[in-house]
C-alpha cells in the first residue's frame, strides 16, 4: 500500500501540472473567459477545485469533509481580482492536498472518514478525489486550448508524433516506473 500513497500523489501532481502549464499559456481575461451565462471560466472552475480541496483535506482524517465553512455556491462567483490571486488561491488548495497526503500512514487507508455523513475508507475517499479533480482540470485545458487555438503548446504528446514517442519510451528498458517520471 505504500505504492498507493506514491503513486496517487504523483498522479496529484501530474494534474496539478496540467492546471499549472495550462495557466501558464493564458492572461487573467482569458482565464475568465466564459461562453454563456451558464457555464463556468476557468477562473471559477479553479476556484471550485480549492473550495473543496480545503473542505475536504483539512483535518482530513477527524473531521467530514464537508466543513460547516465552505460556501459551496459562492465556489461559482468569480471573484478573483487577478492571475496571481487565482495562482495563490491554487496553491493553497494544493498544498493542503499534498499536506494531507504525505502525513498518511498505510495503517490510515482503510480508517474510515466522512464526506457529508457518508463514510469512505481513506483509499476510497483519495479516489474520489482522483476523479473529482481531473475532470475539472480536464475542462481547463480543454477551455485553454479553445482560447488559444493555434497559440496553444500541447501539454500531452503534440498530434503527428505518437510514433516518435512511442519509439523513444520503446527504446528504454522494461522497468518499473511512473509515466511522470520523465515529464517536464
Amino acid at each position: 500500500m505504500e505504492s498507493y500513497l506514491v503513486s496517487v500523489i504523483k498522479q496529484f501532481e501530474y494534474y496539478k501540472s496540467l492546471g499549472d502549464k495550462t495557466f501558464s499559456q493564458l492572461t487573467f481575461e482569458e482565464m475568465q473567459w466564459q461562453s454563456n451565462e451558464a457555464s463556468n471560466s476557468i477562473s471559477v472552475i479553479a476556484k471550485h477545485i480549492v473550495g473543496n480541496m480545503l473542505s475536504r483535506w483539512t483535518n482530513f482524517l477527524t473531521e467530514d469533509g464537508e466543513k460547516n465553512w465552505r460556501n459551496r455556491d459562492s465556489e461559482f462567483e468569480d471573484t478573483y481580482t487577478s492571475k496571481e490571486d487565482l495562482i495563490a488561491s491554487w496553491e493553497s488548495g494544493w498544498f493542503c492536498l499534498f499536506n494531507a497526503l504525505k502525513s498518511l500512514k498505510n495503517e490510515d487507508l482503510e480508517h474510515i472518514i466522512y464526506i457529508r455523513n457518508e463514510g469512505h475508507t481513506v483509499v476510497e475517499a483519495i479516489n474520489r478525489q482522483l476523479a473529482h479533480y481531473p475532470y475539472h482540470i480536464g475542462q481547463i485545458v480543454f477551455l485553454g486550448k479553445l482560447l488559444k487555438d493555434e497559440h496553444w503548446q500541447s501539454l500531452s504528446i503534440p498530434k503527428g508524433h505518437s510514433s516518435k514517442y512511442n519509439q523513444d519510451k520503446f527504446s528504454k528498458e522494461k522497468g518499473k516506473r511512473h509515466f511522470t517520471d520523465d515529464l517536464s
